[in-house]
């Protein structure tokens, strides 16, 4: 069994995560924002905690994290403003990161995205350049850490059914791939020791998730 704390609880990707996590004999903290969530992120067989990482500081969050083997980052401000992009998906990510060095959590997973890299071409005019720019930021600074750290990479998200299956990518073959099935990549690499220090992107695909990642 694994403790394992999942910052951004009541996103679209962790909830379908913790109920993974759970069933397999994991314990998990579900750090939610807003406490009218926790009745739903409880559902899931996770433990909810309320608190804002927009707001606390790198103890305040140690705090929280202090006693959990891995932590897994499913946070996001979800676009629309940019200030806040930079305060949650650059800024408090990175702080987290901190928090759980400080907290000698060993494992740091990182939920980002295909394209993410400090060239990752994104005009400015463009709406999602901040968030292109938060997460360029942050995963860079992961990677400076001393965390068994590893940075999920999924191609544009889908609602659709979860298969088993994918497919790793680069940038230039960015298609698709459902949530459902990145939650279980998430799941899947906390246990796969070839997913340290990588940034694993992928799509939908043919190959069931453990060989995927067993082939890093």
């Amino acid at each position: 069994m694994s403790r394992i704390a999942i910052i951004g609880g009541h996103g679209k990707v962790a909830l379908l995560l913790a109920p993974l996590l759970v069933e397999r004999g994991d314990e998990v903290t579900s750090i939610i924002r807003n406490p009218d969530h926790a009745a739903e992120v409880e559902a899931t067989g996770a433990a909810p905690v309320v608190a804002d990482v927009e707001t606390l500081d790198e103890a305040a969050l140690a705090e929280i994290l202090a006693g959990h083997d891995a932590v897994v980052w499913s946070a996001g401000a979800g676009g629309g403003n940019p200030a806040r992009t930079m305060a949650v998906d650059r800024d408090a990510a990175i702080r987290s990161m901190k928090a759980a060095a400080d907290a000698q959590v060993p494992r740091y997973l990182m939920v980002s995205y295909l394209g993410a890299r400090p060239d990752h071409g994104v005009p400015e005019s463009n709406p999602f350049f901040h968030y292109a720019e938060a997460k360029a930021a942050a995963d860079e600074h992961l990677r400076g850490t001393s965390l068994d750290w590893t940075i999920l990479g999924p191609s544009a998200l889908t609602l659709d059914p979860g298969t088993g299956r994918i497919a790793l990518a680069g940038p230039e073959d960015a298609r698709s791939v459902s949530r459902a099935d990145v939650a279980a990549v998430v799941a899947a690499a906390l246990r796969e020791p070839r997913t340290v220090h990588q940034f694993v992107g992928f799509n939908q695909g043919d190959t069931p998730i453990d060989e995927a990642l067993a082939s890093l």
